[in-house]
């Protein structure tokens, strides 16, 4: 292999230094969507439709103030009161209104193109929050949660082709 002469060289460094830019900015530019995916609060009683409780009205006010530094672009929520009512404190404060979707019959592609880019908050029921999870991550990771556990917060990231989640509880 002959030697680069200098100008060859000077130009090869250059194509370096210009496809790391290139590179950074691609990054620069990937888009960053976050769920934040709960389980409504205590409901009242065992009706279809009922209210939050003395007590899921309080968790739904812990829940405001546990993600109170982050700015929702969307609240969505199913049409039960208990839902709502658990997602109306946050929705409130970030000055937005509730949307509903229909956990029984969810288009997560269309979802998912609908929220690219947002900061999103997610209520639903146990039996549907670890289901949607796994929708957004691809993977069937959760189970349903136990009908006691009102605590599970959980997060999916998604930047570019990355998707990272986590499961916290309080």
């Amino acid at each position: 292999m002959l030697p680069l002469s200098t100008k060859d060289q000077k130009m090869k460094n250059l194509l370096f230094i210009f496809t790391l830019i290139i590179a950074q900015l691609v990054h620069a530019q990937e888009v960053t969507t976050s769920y934040f995916l709960i389980r409504h609060a205590e409901k009242a009683d065992s009706s279809k439709d009922t209210n939050l409780s003395e007590k899921g009205l309080e968790r739904a006010a812990k829940w405001n103030r546990a993600l109170q530094n982050i700015a929702f672009d969307a609240v969505y929520c199913t049409v039960y009161k208990r839902t709502q009512q658990t997602a109306q404190p946050t929705a409130n404060r970030n000055h937005k209104d509730l949307i509903i979707y229909n956990h029984k019959d969810l288009d997560i592609l269309k979802f998912k193109k609908e929220t690219l880019g947002k900061n999103v908050l997610i209520v639903g029921h146990s039996n549907s929050i670890p289901g949607f999870v796994n929708a957004l991550i691809g993977q069937p990771k959760y189970i349903e949660i136990d009908e006691s556990v009102f605590g599970n917060l959980y997060l999916v990231v998604v930047k570019g082709n990355s998707v990272t989640d986590y499961l916290l509880q309080f």
